[in-house]
């Protein structure tokens, strides 16, 4: 297993985060599928056993299930992990149930603290843009989580990159704890995250997190257009969970099954290898449900694609340009390319 600071933290992270949204039981999100807390103790001493020490998960995940079947899971090997959770989602009634006031977000670290079964929290992150609430707040109140020792590091979820600016502007000027990670969205069949949250991230020294590599299962291989889709999973039809475009998909699939079989491992390896050789990545978060899909996502960390492999995906997968990329392809080409490239190694 390799391991990563993230950001420019002193905390060593693994590539491979095990994301435990699927921890539920029969009262929790069906459409995960449940799994008993057996299963979550197994899953979890596997993913220890392999050189994971990054466990990712989030209030709102089975409105707290997650969070107490992943502490029980941990148990006395909850001191040598790291432990991300997230808050910002609706909890409980009222207006204050929600949100990244100051009023909600210490109630919600208190609780996840107690759900988790620990006196702090590794990495706490707010789960998504709240548009109510003043950035000036959002920072002050995670400043004083971690000055509290509740929180010992502190990150955002899907932002836009103007936002990341601001906030990392915010806590220079009070002298409050700066953002140390972002988790977002990022794969081979969407790659959108390159526009505008990549560069900044690099910039600020802003580790990247990535929520379904495998795009919901799609990059699995699993899922392909002509053949019936498999039963009991989340994605009950193209784009029901997230953004797929078919046809597109079909294309990046072929580069991936092509690539998979001539190294030997699966077409979810290649998808998670590809994502954690792209600049500015620290992890990536995998979710299994059983051994078999735990053990194949760690083995990732086993090899590497080549130079001509990440070329032909890159080109497969390439995403259209936007403007005002477009304009510096036409006017400034050699310009653009030399600030990335440079930006890129220092990502690297």
């Amino acid at each position: 297993m390799k391991y990563s600071f993230l950001g420019k933290s002193g905390l060593q992270v693994s590539e491979i985060c095990f994301g435990v949204m699927t921890f539920t039981s029969k009262k929790g999100w069906t459409h995960l599928g449940n799994q008993e807390q057996k299963d979550a103790n197994r899953l979890t001493s596997i993913a220890i056993e392999n050189g994971i020490n990054f466990f990712d998960t989030a209030d709102v995940y089975s409105l707290g299930i997650s969070e107490i079947m992943l502490g029980k899971a941990l148990g006395s090997k909850r001191k040598n992990v790291v432990i991300a959770t997230k808050g910002e989602g609706k909890m409980w009634d009222g207006p204050n149930g929600e949100g990244h006031s100051r009023q909600h977000l210490i109630r919600a670290c208190d609780e996840s603290l107690k759900r988790l079964k620990t006196d702090y929290i590794d990495l706490y992150q707010v789960h998504s843009f709240d548009f109510m609430t003043p950035l000036e707040e959002t920072m002050s109140v995670l400043d004083t989580l971690v000055k509290s020792g509740k929180v010992r590091y502190i990150g955002i979820s899907n932002f836009f990159a103007w936002q990341i600016m601001k906030l990392q502007a915010i806590a220079e000027k009070n002298n409050w704890e700066r953002i140390t990670s972002l988790q977002a969205y990022y794969s081979l069949v969407g790659r959108d995250l390159e526009y505008e949250q990549i560069p900044p991230c690099i910039d600020q020294g802003i580790g990247i997190i990535v929520w379904s590599p495998l795009h919901g299962g799609i990059l699995s291989g699993k899922y392909r257009k002509g053949k019936k889709w498999p039963k009991g999973t989340r994605l009950v039809k193209p784009g029901h969970h997230l953004p797929y475009n078919v046809n597109r998909g079909e294309e990046i699939l072929t580069v991936m099954e092509k690539i998979s079989k001539e190294r030997k491992v699966s077409m979810s390896q290649v998808a998670l290898n590809y994502t954690l050789r792209k600049p500015g990545i620290t992890s990536v978060i995998i979710g299994a449900r059983n051994e078999k899909q735990l053990l194949d996502n760690i083995a990732v960390s086993d090899w590497e694609l080549n130079e001509e492999e990440i070329k032909q995906l890159d080109e497969v997968s390439s995403p259209a340009r936007i403007y005002p990329y477009w304009y510096f392809d036409i006017f400034k080409k050699e310009k653009m390319e030399n600030y990335f490239r440079n930006l890129y190694k220092k990502g690297n």
